[in-house]
């Protein structure tokens, strides 16, 4: 009974009901509330620290469930890892101990250790956002461990060479896209038409650039600028993914900028000519010397050549890309009409579905009629020719002795208010000049009513240019349209003329000897008189005299029909065309020059755009 005694409560309790005074307590509402919310905290604060990411972009302990160690020491590393990021996180101003700190990677050296990104990338910006809460810390890093900073600043500098390489690179494959660096050779300012969204065929979907322009094998240039409309329909197709043939079209665009296309020579090139001899239907017969019965084909392998760079071949389909929703317009006589119908043949020849070019009002002969319009459906574009052998009028005059024919020297000629806002205008004149009537200029030429008893030929072309140059500036708009002119083309007549018994059938080769050569027209010189002389309008100057000149080979001669009269079958020598061109034949080549002035006009723009 003692021991009992001993250890019984006092005040006559006992140990049952000592704690159950004990546990009323816990009983309250308040303090089982208080548990409750102990509870939920602390379950809510592991589930946070479980699943908020650290600075390196990872659960503290989540992604390591899934995560096998790659090394003995990884448990430990991860274990430090893991405080590091929860000690950083609410104690971002502290220093943290150094054996947390030494498993972490300052943030700004995490940031540069992909070099493939570029300084304002949108990741680099977030590690800068989520780095900021440990500055600190890295400064202490950089304090503990100076040689790895050290190191990290070596890693810095040539990580931020990779990156300037890097964006050196994304310049060169800007340059392959066809945008212009800034010190690239400029031409100086022009008045540069400017035929942005004028036409009114001209299509949204404009694509443009360049295909290859091959040039003897070579890879070509991309272009130099037209007016707006022509660049925009080429700055979409212009990306042709080689180094290579960025810098060899950069090369050759620059090459062209400085150099005379119209002095060099004639060379043999097995890849002409640029369409197949007798493919293109629509040459007419007087021009289609292959059909004719021509034996030799030398006179469609020749290319011209300048001394000063090489010219590129055209590529039909590039060149559509560029006349996409546009009207190109040839004006003037038969010798601009042989020029129109190489670039018909030359373009139809790069289309897949020919039944897609077509004249516009269904002809097949191209010499009786005003104007001419073959439409390239695919393309909603038109190549068309006018005639207008003078390009001003020729008129009638009713006298005392009846009604005599006159060349109205102060009027364009009719049908002008219908081409004046194509977007190409290729101008010509002079083999109508030297006729017997326009030569002896006896009471034909005519300014009002007043009929000239006798005018030099040459101040009568000079007075008829000048009021073509007139009406270009008054009724054209250099903003929209490029307006050229090709000069006169030479005639190889020899032992007589045209309408003469002048042959030119034996010729098979090319004049080589500059002393044959015949001098510079004086008409011409009249033109380039007048050209100068306009105030509005800056006209291209196409002066293909003294490359045709060479050519006294290139003529159809003989070779200008298939079926002759009983007059021309008793004299077939006496019946010679020495002064148009077989096709293929030069004037492939005339056009081709025009597609590398337009080339040129396309690149001028462009930079004239960017300065």
């Amino acid at each position: 009974m003692a021991d009992i005694a001993k250890y019984a409560p006092i005040n006559g309790g006992n140990l049952f009901s000592e704690f159950k005074s004990l546990f009323s307590i816990i009983r309250t509402r308040k303090t089982v509330g208080f548990a409750y919310a102990f509870v939920f905290v602390f379950i809510a604060f592991t589930i946070f620290l479980a699943f908020t990411p650290s600075s390196t972009s990872s659960s503290p302990w989540f992604t390591n469930i899934f995560t096998l160690p790659s090394t003995t020491n990884a448990s430990s590393s991860s274990d430090q890892s893991h405080f590091s990021s929860i000690y950083g996180y609410f104690f971002p101003n502290s220093s943290l101990p150094q054996n947390a700190g030494s498993a972490h990677s300052p943030p700004h050296q995490v940031e540069l250790s992909n070099p493939t990104n570029s300084t304002n990338s949108p990741e680099k910006s977030q590690v800068n956002q989520t780095s900021s809460r440990e500055s600190e810390v890295s400064k202490q890093y950089q304090t503990q461990i100076p040689d790895k900073v050290e190191v990290s600043a070596q890693n810095q500098t040539q990580i931020e060479e990779e990156v300037e390489s890097s964006k050196q690179n994304q310049t060169q494959i800007q340059d392959e896209a066809g945008v212009l660096k800034p010190n690239q050779t400029v031409i100086p300012a022009t008045k540069s038409p400017d035929l942005a969204n004028t036409t009114a065929n001209s299509s949204p979907e404009s694509s443009s650039v360049a295909k290859n322009i091959s040039t003897n094998g070579e890879k070509g240039i991309a272009e130099k600028g037209l007016p707006k409309n022509l660049t925009s329909s080429l700055m979409k197709k212009q990306n042709d993914g080689t180094n290579v043939q960025v810098k060899g079209k950069d090369d050759l665009i620059k090459s062209l900028m400085n150099c005379d296309l119209f002095d060099g020579n004639w060379v043999k090139d097995d890849s002409y000519p640029l369409y197949k001899p007798g493919s293109c239907a629509l040459i007419d017969e007087q021009f289609n010397c292959f059909r004719n019965g021509r034996p030799d084909n030398d006179y469609y392998k020749l290319k011209w050549k300048p001394k000063g760079c090489t010219l590129p071949r055209l590529d039909g389909s590039h060149m559509l890309e560029m006349l996409r929703g546009k009207r190109l317009v040839f004006v003037g006589d038969s010798l601009n009409r042989n020029m129109w119908e190489s670039l018909i043949c030359i373009l139809r020849n790069s289309v897949k579905d020919k039944k897609k070019v077509y004249e516009e009002f269904g002809r097949h002969h191209f010499r009786e009629e005003a104007s001419y319009s073959f439409v390239f459906e695919d393309y909603k574009c038109k190549v068309e020719f006018f005639v207008s052998p003078f390009l001003v009028q020729e008129w009638e005059v009713t006298g005392k002795n009846g009604t005599k024919e006159t060349l109205r020297l102060d009027l364009l000629s009719r049908g002008a208010s219908k081409y004046k806002d194509a977007d190409i205008i290729v101008f010509n004149t002079g083999h109508w000049w030297t006729h017997d009537k326009t030569s002896l200029g006896k009471d034909y030429y005519q300014e009002g009513s007043h009929v000239y008893s006798d005018l030099d030929v040459h101040e009568a072309f000079r007075k008829a240019l000048t009021t073509w140059g007139r009406w270009v500036d008054s009724n054209v708009n250099p903003k929209k349209s490029l307006v050229f002119f090709r000069g006169y083309s030479a005639s190889h007549f020899s032992g007589g003329q045209w309408n003469s018994g002048g042959q030119c059938d034996h010729e098979t080769e090319p004049i080589k000897n500059d002393t044959y050569l015949a001098p510079y027209p004086s008409k011409m010189t009249v033109l380039e008189k007048v050209l100068k002389g306009m105030k509005k309008t800056q006209v291209t100057y196409l002066n293909v005299t003294r490359m045709t000149d060479y050519r006294k080979d290139g003529h159809p001669s003989i070779y200008r029909k298939q079926h002759m009269s009983d007059e021309e079958k008793i004299k077939p020598l006496h019946f010679q065309d020495c002064s148009h061109w077989c096709l293929p034949g030069v004037p492939d080549t005339w056009n081709e020059i025009l597609y590398a002035e337009l080339l040129l006009k396309q690149r001028q723009w462009q930079q004239q755009k960017r300065s």
